[in-house]
């Protein structure tokens, strides 16, 4: 059986992972790899994934975006086979594989390290069933996420900096509670609340600087509903990671968080739309739940 598989998922980047695909197969058949397989339908790489570690892939290579990963990064986890999982990129933020430091957009790189490369144990999210790389979020990078589906004329990093900021002035924030364990106050408007494990989102914003995917901790982000005017100094200073000194900011470490709102709120799990099934939500850090191919200059475990 081969011990090393690619999924790719066409769809990824409004078309990027199907463009990717001949540069795809011609760089893994240079080391030897042709099993090649394509999604057809959302969220078919799960089952693709699950497949193939069953036949015994000890290596899965998830071409597409943070979404593609992490729906990758779920079965592995599920199946407990401590499978490999390398980062290809080809969606429109690629956020994780910045944090991870894997070369996912050098495909030759990314072949040679798929069939002989180092790996690192890294640090996963969970929230209700699901694991996530990345994120997890509410308020407004859902109203983002809407608004990007409804943009056919921008793609990547520009396509996420122009949906925030057609977002910046019009979204009325999301009332939440966030507590880490030492007690918690009255439901707060947020324009945003981030959980972070990876610190980058969105494709531009170093929303989590301080985030380490080796930590065993979680970095949340929550930012207070601001005046619209008052918003556009907090977007540029995320883009920048110098937001956390901004007082209608709040930065936290902690191993787990609870969440309350006052009905059950849709929320992203690695820019992937979810809706909760309570108004309570606990995120949790798994601790080295997934093996990440990538370069030894990965940051050790805290």
């Amino acid at each position: 059986m081969p011990d090393v598989c690619v999924i790719v998922n066409p769809a990824a980047g409004r078309g990027r992972g199907k463009l990717a695909e001949q540069h795809v197969r011609r760089a893994f058949a240079a080391v030897g790899v042709t099993d090649i397989r394509l999604t057809r339908t959302p969220g078919e790489e799960t089952i693709l994934a699950q497949r193939a570690i069953d036949e015994g892939v000890r290596t899965i290579v998830a071409v597409g975006g943070d979404g593609t990963w992490g729906n990758v990064a779920n079965a592995i986890i599920a199946s407990g086979a401590g499978v490999r999982l390398a980062l290809g990129a080809a969606g429109t933020g690629n956020d994780f594989a910045k944090t991870v430091g894997a070369p996912a957009n050098d495909y030759e790189a990314t072949a040679r390290l798929a069939v002989d490369g180092p790996d690192v144990a890294v640090d996963v999210g969970r929230i209700e069933n699901k694991h996530f790389l990345n994120v997890t979020g509410f308020g407004f990078d859902i109203a983002v996420i809407e608004d990007v589906a409804t943009i056919r004329w921008l793609k990547g990093d520009l396509l996420y900096m122009y949906s925030a900021l057609r977002q910046l002035f019009g979204y009325a924030g999301v009332p939440v509670t966030l507590s880490s364990g030492n007690g918690a106050g009255g439901l707060t408007s947020h324009l945003m609340v981030i959980i972070a494990n990876g610190r980058n989102f969105g494709g531009a914003f170093r929303i989590a600087p301080n985030a380490s995917i080796t930590d065993g901790r979680l970095d949340a982000v929550a930012i207070r509903t601001v005046a619209p005017f008052r918003r556009i100094g907090l977007f540029s200073a995320a883009a920048r990671g110098t937001h956390l000194t901004h007082p209608d900011v709040r930065s936290e470490q902690a191993p787990r968080f609870t969440l309350s709102f006052a009905a059950p709120p849709a929320y992203e799990t690695d820019g992937e739309y979810n809706r909760a099934a309570s108004s309570t939500l606990e995120v949790a850090c798994v601790p080295g739940a997934l093996r990440v191919v990538a370069p030894m200059a990965t940051p050790a475990r805290a």
